[in-house]
């Protein structure tokens, strides 16, 4: 197993770790996602209960089929979820977002993205 150099480890750091862009605080995420899933969860039963409580009583095969048709016809929610972006990413949109607030001082930002740049680049072997 070859050890990595520092350089190699950075870059590979810059294009794995991941930075929350959703704009909530990045301790948050650990109960939303959970509490979405359930809300998702809870309205598909809701829902289900629903048309099948039309079925209920004495059996008919009409009420039964009406009631499988309803249930078949509406989606399903689900709970979709997104990864974050990269650190490289995260980094440019932070230097950007720097560079506009000091007054377009570009000389300092585009020596900042190549850094970043150079250090994306995979290493001469």
């Amino acid at each position: 197993m070859k050890r990595k150099t520092p350089q190699e480890k950075k870059r590979l750091s810059y294009l794995k770790d991941r930075r929350d862009d959703y704009g909530e605080n990045a301790k948050s995420t650990r109960k939303n996602l959970p509490r979405s899933k359930a809300f998702a969860r809870r309205a598909n039963r809701a829902r289900e209960s629903l048309a099948l409580r039309a079925a209920t009583g004495v059996p008919d095969a009409s009420r039964a089929e009406a009631a499988e048709l309803r249930l078949l016809r509406s989606r399903r929610r689900v709970k979709r979820k997104w990864a974050d972006t990269t650190l490289a990413e995260y980094v440019e949109w932070k230097l950007e977002r720097r560079a506009g607030r000091e007054n377009g001082q570009a000389r300092r930002l585009d020596e900042a993205l190549g850094r970043v740049e150079r250090r994306m680049r995979r290493p001469n072997r």
